[in-house]
């Protein structure tokens, strides 16, 4: 096994919150020794979506060979981790319970202390990882298929939302706006593939402005417009071009995103943004972030894709900040699948 310093922090990381059973050694924040994670998505795409009894049953099965795996491969043993860090919300409440009495039960049999950690602190987290020189203040985008946030991200583990979603997250609308298209589930990376072949200025979708806030989202009225469309091209026998919609209706979220976060990023000052989340590893998001932010001399921070979708690393990280700021919880700890942030 790896000699380790004795004043390194190594976390054990553990992620349930939705379809991926996954699990993770971190050490001192920023090294990943391990990221173990087990996909439900084939499990799930027959439905067209995540069924939370389904989630919840192969986490049960999955979430002790994945730590056995995550600390094999991290060539440490449960005597060398010095705190357990897991997702306790927001999230399935089912999927969450798992990862949370997991938690619990190696806490309480290797005497090692927990820090329980929000899910979207972790996808924000992420970008530690794969950038040392990253420290906070910065702006952050999470968009995901459950969350749509601009932070504030002031120090480690302290966030001024600014803006959120008032309706569908943007990978909610993805997914909703694929399944309508016949592409299936998941809808993201579909829609990002199909976006490629299609003129993203076929059809004008709307972007939406909320009034009482500038930062806020919403997706709805989008989703609404494209399945409007499609229906009258059924209506009027006319074809439809799936890859036209594919890339208006992902530009049309792609110029909100963008214009909201460098909007913020000006506002409050920051020569740092950085994206997060399921939705961070859309190709031409990326791309059209990396050239405002050079176009405004920004600096443009964007974890590697494995690093976006659900994984317990990003868990690792924000654990390691929660922990040296002493945050520790007692056995009291439990799922709240409607934590905020």
């Amino acid at each position: 096994m790896e000699q380790q310093n004795t004043e390194d922090v190594l976390i054990l990381a553990i992620e349930s919150s939705c379809d991926e059973t996954a699990a993770s050694v971190v050490k001192n924040g920023r090294e990943v020794l391990s990221n173990i994670i087990y996909s439900q998505i084939a499990l799930h795409e027959r439905f067209g979506g995540v069924v939370p009894e389904i989630a919840s049953r192969k986490h049960i099965e999955k979430i002790n060979q994945v730590i056995r795996q995550a600390l094999e491969e991290a060539e440490v043993s449960l005597q060398d981790i010095t705190a357990i860090a897991v997702t306790y919300g927001p999230g399935l409440v089912g999927a969450l319970l798992v990862g949370v009495a997991e938690a619990k039960a190696i806490s309480f049999a290797a005497g090692i202390p927990r820090v329980g950690v929000h899910h979207i602190s972790g996808h924000i987290s992420a970008n530690y990882i794969e950038y040392p020189d990253l420290e906070p203040p910065f702006v952050c985008l999470v968009a995901s298929g459950g969350h749509s946030h601009l932070v504030l991200v002031k120090d480690y583990g302290d966030y001024q939302i600014l803006g959120r979603t008032r309706d569908d997250a943007a990978g909610e609308a993805f997914d909703k706006v694929a399944r309508a298209i016949g592409l299936g589930y998941p809808g993201g990376p579909k829609i990002d593939r199909l976006a490629k072949e299609g003129n993203p200025d076929a059809i004008p979708f709307p972007r939406a402005k909320i009034a009482e806030n500038e930062y806020d989202f919403s997706f709805s009225g989008l989703k609404s417009a494209v399945l409007n469309y499609l229906n009258g091209c059924r209506m009027k026998g006319e074809e439809i071009c799936q890859a036209d919609v594919a890339a208006s209706f992902q530009k049309a979220v792609i110029d909100v995103l963008v214009e909201h976060s460098l909007h913020a990023s000006k506002a409050f000052s920051c020569d740092k943004f950085a994206i997060a989340g399921g939705v961070a590893s859309n190709s031409s998001l990326r791309e059209a972030f990396r050239k405002e932010c050079e176009k405004n001399h920004i600096r443009f921070y964007h974890p590697s894709p494995v690093y976006c979708t659900d994984n317990a690393a990003m868990i690792g990280a924000a654990g390691y900040y929660e922990y040296i700021r002493g945050v520790r919880h007692g056995w009291d700890l439990n799922a709240v699948p409607g934590l905020k942030l």
